[in-house]
């Protein structure tokens, strides 16, 4: 089956059957056979896909029609591994929440969310495109408000006012240039064809990039990112880190730059600042964090900013690197959180000075977690080496002191991590702790980090699994678009 508009449907049809589900054991076998089935129906696309420039699989429906308005879709080589990768981690998200109590609304929520994502990763047309944007945040914000912790209502609502400012920032942006267009139209191919006017560009992009920066998030717009990844449930987190700001980066790569050259001509070295600032920022800070989930957040904010350097270095191995960065990433992190939750609730705690000396009692999890820690800093024949490597050639190519500011993120994340790794499994057991309760992961909790391990080693010794698949797409896009 190649009907693409079939993965979009199953998770709306999925929510709706999810959100009547009370019994929470129900809620959890029916969200894991949803999630499973949609996955099993995102391989005919994969071993169907043809690794050309083309766009494949393509669906147009007219949506609105005194407007000109379709619902146009399509996959091609830089959207098919994001829409791998949101569909390959969500029966393991859904697995990782087994040992909680969730009923079917916190699985609707979920299963809505994937069709957010995947619509803004298929979508060839800006009205689509935006339609995702939007209904990918509103699930994400409520599983955050109901199921976090802490100050969540207030400190989720300063994610919600973020990201709604910045889609509004779009919504204006794509509202001028559907007024632009000749044929009154949103189609990707129209509005990269336009011919605007560099000032008109230099507001197209600033419009675009702040809506895109938020949702990454690029420094300075940051901010609400390590309250929320902390205060979140283990599941919330999962889904920002693994899946959702992947959004802001494929935007980058989508529709900025095709629609506003000469705005990023301007501008990218500012962009390209702002990365390497982060890059630094958020790794020192890592360094100083007792909380485990704050620490891999501001991780998260500098890998994300080597990726966005990557895209604004606009050459082959930086575009390459950025896109098999971010499955790895996606893979890693969610890897990590649900370590730091299956610790969490084994200790009672998240904070890195309370634990200690568990690889003695978790073997298992010693050696997994090793594992993730070494795909995280991108360690030789694991996953994050090879797009570690692209993206600093890549940025090495546009310019050498970015490169060399931008490669701290090696030297300092292999420093906080090992560390990190060494306090949590071979420090000693904090004074008074109780140690003897600790039990290796088992079940569920090891089908999930052998999966995500597996993967970690898999792409590490075979990226070209992803590279084949958007090289041709990126070589096409890098010819359409010269700076």
């Amino acid at each position: 089956m190649d009907n693409l508009f079939i993965l979009l449907l199953l998770p709306v049809i999925g929510a709706l059957v999810l959100s009547f589900a009370k019994d929470a054991k129900t809620a959890k076998m029916l969200a894991l056979l949803i999630a499973l089935l949609e996955f099993g129906l995102t391989l005919p696309f994969l071993y169907q896909f043809i690794p050309d420039a083309s766009i494949q699989f393509e669906q147009q429906f007219l949506w609105i029609a005194s407007l000109g308005l379709s619902f146009h879709i399509g996959l091609d080589g830089i959207s098919l591994p994001l829409v791998l990768l949101t569909n390959g981690l969500m029966p393991l998200i859904v697995l990782t929440s087994f040992g909680k109590s969730f009923k079917g609304s916190f699985y609707a929520l979920v299963s809505f969310m994937q069709f957010g994502l995947l619509l803004v990763f298929v979508a060839l047309d800006a009205f689509s495109f935006y339609i995702g944007w939007e209904a990918a945040l509103i699930p994400i914000y409520f599983i955050c408000a109901l199921w976090g912790d802490g100050d969540r209502i207030n400190i989720n609502l300063k994610f919600f006012v973020y990201t709604f400012f910045g889609s509004l920032l779009m919504l204006v942006a794509l509202v001028f240039l559907y007024n632009q267009s000749a044929e009154k139209s949103l189609e990707w191919a129209a509005l990269a064809s336009l011919d605007l006017d560099e000032g008109t560009q230099r507001w197209l992009f600033w419009a675009f990039f702040i809506a895109f920066a938020i949702k990454i998030p690029v420094f300075p717009f940051h901010t609400w990112q390590p309250n929320t990844y902390t205060h979140a449930p283990a599941g919330g987190t999962m889904l920002l880190a693994g899946v959702m700001l992947k959004m802001g980066v494929y935007g980058l790569i989508r529709w900025l730059m095709p629609i506003a050259p000469f705005g990023v001509m301007a501008y990218g070295q500012i962009v390209m600042v702002l990365c390497v600032i982060g890059i630094v920022y958020a790794s020192i800070i890592a360094f100083k964090q007792k909380d485990a989930k704050r620490l891999i957040a501001y991780s998260s904010i500098a890998h994300l900013g080597l990726i966005t350097a990557g895209v604004f270095s606009w050459n082959l191995e930086g575009l390459q690197g950025s896109i098999i960065q971010m499955v790895n990433h996606g893979l890693s992190v969610v890897g990590l959180f649900f370590i730091i939750d299956l610790i969490q609730d084994r200790t009672g705690t998240r904070l890195i000075a309370d634990w200690g000396g568990y690889a003695a009692k978790a073997p298992r999890l010693a050696w997994l977690f090793l594992l993730l820690i070494m795909g995280a800093i991108g360690l030789p024949l694991t996953n994050g080496f090879i797009g570690e490597f692209l993206l600093l050639k890549g940025i090495f190519d546009y310019g050498v002191w970015y490169a060399v500011f931008g490669g701290l993120t090696l030297i300092f994340g292999a420093v906080y991590m090992l560390r990190f790794y060494k306090k949590a499994m071979l420090g000693p057991l904090p004074e008074g702790a109780e140690q003897s309760s600790f039990e290796d992961v088992h079940g569920y909790e090891l089908v999930v980090l052998l999966v995500i391990g597996f993967f970690v080693l898999f792409l590490g010794v075979w990226p070209r699994a992803i590279l084949e698949l958007s090289e041709a797409s990126v070589v096409n896009l890098l010819n359409q678009i010269k700076f």
